[in-house]
């Protein structure tokens, strides 16, 4: 897995991330440098943690799915995206309060993350992948984005949610055929 794939998945697992810190920064009135770091450290390192859970889960039945790995991949990460698409068109409101406080961001945290305990199994199942730099490279990705989607929603609103999570779901789906295709011969990259 390249670079430019890793930051492709790594931006796609953060759009959830980005998403709620864009509804967080709608609701606080006046952002401080703590509330930047509250959030990227709760969205980033859950986005960190949850990847390598599922890699350690993946490593250990690796044995028993290896002639499927590339069609569990390709099912995972489009579920993860068909999910994302699906929040981006509906017409429910999400409601966050602007409460940083560590029960808040715990569920947060985690409530955004699973998707990446999903995409650990699939790492875990892809040849030649360094998963500490893996993960601490969708934990740097999802810190930052976090503290601009803060910024974003204290600035312009809901505008930006939506399109975020298109964004963060079309690219996983495009990821998870690519692995598939290259598996099956039909492309290479």
């Amino acid at each position: 897995m390249g670079l430019l794939e890793l930051f492709l998945i790594a931006v796609g697992l953060s759009m959830d991330a980005f998403a709620v810190s864009v509804c967080k920064g709608l609701s606080t009135q006046t952002l401080q440098r703590r509330h930047y770091l509250i959030v990227g450290a709760w969205f980033g390192g859950f986005q960190a943690l949850m990847p390598t859970l599922g890699y350690l889960l993946g490593s250990t039945f690796e044995q028993y799915i290896t002639s499927v790995d590339h069609w569990v991949a390709f099912i995972l990460l489009s579920v993860i995206g068909g999910n994302m698409l699906k929040e981006a068109f509906s017409k429910d409101e999400e409601t966050t309060d602007a409460s940083f406080a560590p029960r808040v961001m715990l569920l947060l945290a985690v409530a955004t993350s699973i998707d990446a305990l999903a995409v650990g199994i699939t790492l875990a199942l892809l040849p030649g992948v360094n998963i500490a730099a893996a993960v601490l490279f969708i934990g740097c990705i999802t810190f930052i984005l976090s503290a601009v989607g803060l910024k974003v929603g204290n600035v312009f609103g809901l505008k930006y949610k939506n399109k975020a999570e298109m964004v963060g779901g079309t690219i996983l789906i495009l990821m998870g055929l690519k692995i598939l295709l290259e598996h099956l011969g039909l492309i290479q990259f």
